[in-house]
């Protein structure tokens, strides 16, 4: 979508950008506390020069126009590519000239005055004075909003950056000043999903990593436990995802592209246990919910997921001792079973590749560990599937 073209003496806001470029399924994702849509992380601006334009460098130009977009922000914006003219990553010093289509990619800042630092303790797997890599547990939210106002990872981030010396930081970065103080998210995982998350320290990693995941460069996959037996060793789901019409906190697919954002999951079979998968996900996009909903869609819910449908029994019987095994493998894994397990993304300043992966949490591993003792898998005595005994229903299609 393009602004029209204004003046040189004409002035926006943020919101007023904001008000022209996030439609009501934005709007709506930044009350979800969960979602993990890597679009919602930055804003993304298209505007176009008007013809009576002198020429003057970008980033004045811009900074002149988008309210709390300063200099030093925009140029770090364009040094990390993610300023273009015509389709063309510019340097900050390029003059702007009439008629010119300038793409922006913005990290956007946190509500820093809605926040207080508290000591949450974070499992930090890599650190240094740009990036900071941790392993999320599940039942930790990423960020405040609708009832959650305390207790998350960015006010222990906070805590965090708090505590570091303040010579620890460069002088582009993050600094303790009330104001301007913010933990640098770039994406999000939800609240009940466990794995790594890369923090940005600087407002250039900030900006530079936020592009890697607009541009699909950043390593991703997931382990997740899905009912049924997937018919594929490996597939792809296509589908666009967005809000539920009827339940407007879950998301829905909608194949035909006649809503929603385009979305793409990969996966690959890692274990069989008859009623269940262990599949390995890949995403090449990053919307919200998007390996739970699409799962779902395929008519193979994340185990114990309950937006999606996952904590009941979706293939199998329900005579008493199945029911049972399954109840008490849900009592061990309160939550969706979903970790991501794998991230990897170049590093801001060296430009090397950083490759991190996190073993499967406790929870996940008992169960696996159930699944693999019901189906006899560690003796080698295949036991005869649920749905083989006289009565039993198979609930796969349900719902």
């Amino acid at each position: 979508m393009l602004l029209p073209s204004f003046s040189n003496n004409y002035y926006f806001t943020m919101p007023d950008i904001l008000d022209v470029f996030t439609d009501e399924e934005d709007l709506l994702a930044e009350d979800d506390p969960e979602q993990d849509d890597d679009e919602k992380q930055y804003e993304h601006f298209t505007l176009t020069i008007d013809r009576g334009q002198a020429p003057l460098r970008i980033d004045k130009f811009l900074s002149l126009r988008i309210e709390k977009a300063s200099r030093s922000r925009l140029q770090n914006a364009a040094r990390a590519g993610a300023i273009r003219v015509n389709g063309n990553p510019v340097k900050p010093n390029y003059k702007v000239k009439p008629m010119d289509k300038i793409a922006i990619v913005l990290p956007k800042p946190v509500q820093r005055y809605m926040l207080k630092a508290e000591p949450i303790g974070l499992n930090i797997v890599f650190e240094d004075d740009t990036v900071l890599v941790i392993n999320k547990p599940a039942g930790l939210v990423v960020h405040p909003g609708c009832g959650n106002y305390s207790g998350t990872l960015v006010h222990g981030l906070l805590y965090h950056f708090e505590q570091l010396p303040v010579n620890n930081y460069p002088s582009s970065g993050i600094n303790t000043d009330e104001n301007e103080l913010r933990p640098g998210l770039v994406h999000r995982i939800d609240k009940n999903t466990s794995g790594l998350m890369v923090i940005a320290k600087t407002d250039y990693a900030l900006t530079h990593l936020a592009k890697q995941f607009f541009d699909h460069t950043v390593i991703r996959r997931y382990i997740a436990l899905v009912w049924g037996d997937l018919p594929n060793e490996t597939g792809t789901i296509t589908g666009n995802i967005g809000r539920d019409r009827r339940y407007r906190q879950i998301m829905s697919v909608y194949p035909d592209g006649e809503a929603g954002k385009h979305a793409v999951t990969h996966y690959r079979v890692l274990e069989r246990f008859g009623y269940v998968t262990l599949v390995e996900c890949v995403l090449e996009t990053g919307r919200t919910h998007q390996i739970r909903v699409h799962f779902s869609h395929l008519g193979h819910p994340l185990f114990n997921d309950p937006e999606y449908g996952g904590n009941r029994i979706v293939k199998g019987t329900v005579y008493t001792k199945y029911r049972q095994f399954v109840e008490n493998c849900f009592s061990l894994l309160n939550r969706q079973a979903l970790h991501a397990q794998v991230l990897g993304f170049l590093h801001p300043e060296t430009g090397k590749n950083l490759y991190f992966e996190a073993e499967l949490p406790a929870d996940m591993q008992q169960v696996l560990e159930k699944w693999r003792r019901y189906m006899g898998s560690q003796t080698g005595v295949n036991l005869p599937l649920p749905d083989e005994e006289d009565g039993a229903t198979d609930y796969s299609e349900e719902g």
